[in-house]
């Protein structure tokens, strides 16, 4: 049986709350870790708590070329498990060489004839088992020390092809996809936070 997100976020926060869980929605000012209970500072008024979830999301890692800004929603996406089912039955490429990368890569095999996964170096920043997983998947292949230029094209309102560069010998090329997939960056960085937890 499939459930869609916000019908699974809605079950999880009625759950949470049969077991007493308590919402306070608002701007947190401040947070202060270095002391049990925990206080979070909203502004006119400070909560305290025994367990804290901080669910802050991430943001679009884009690779900042001149095409993709223009293409996003076009073939251009930042998140593979939200737009995964939109690529069905077209080759993909994934740009970067960390978890999230291989991650992607991965699930979104699911619905590609192939995925592509591009990264500028010949070494890579994932975790050995994401990277034993990709490796393992038939449907992934790997294209090392190349860098993206751009994402093609614009003018025609959809990605065609990105543009390459071979970082050793400054070789480019088009290398044609219906698709690309960068990454997302996590936010973990939280200067109203003081304090070890």
């Amino acid at each position: 049986m499939a459930i869609q997100g916000p019908e699974l976020i809605e079950n999880m926060r009625k759950q949470a709350g049969r077991f007493g869980a308590q919402y306070q929605l608002g701007h947190v000012v401040s947070v202060d870790l270095s002391k049990r209970p925990f206080a979070v500072n909203f502004g006119k008024e400070t909560i305290h708590a025994r367990a804290l979830i901080i669910a802050s999301g991430a943001s679009a890692r884009w690779l900042g070329l001149p095409g993709e800004k223009a293409l996003i929603g076009h073939g251009v996406s930042s998140c593979a498990t939200c737009d995964g089912f939109f690529f069905s039955g077209k080759e993909i490429a994934v740009v970067g060489g960390g978890d999230s990368a291989m991650e992607e890569a991965n699930f979104l095999t699911r619905f590609a004839t192939k995925v592509t996964l591009i990264h500028r170096r010949d070494q890579f920043r994932a975790s050995k088992i994401m990277l034993d997983r990709a490796q393992q998947n038939k449907k992934i292949e790997f294209l090392t020390n190349t860098i993206v230029e751009d994402v093609l094209d614009p003018s025609m309102q959809e990605v065609t092809a990105l543009k390459l560069r071979d970082a050793k010998t400054d070789r480019t090329w088009d290398f044609p996809t219906m698709r690309h997939v960068s990454g997302h960056r996590p936010h973990t960085e939280y200067p109203y936070v003081r304090g070890p937890a």
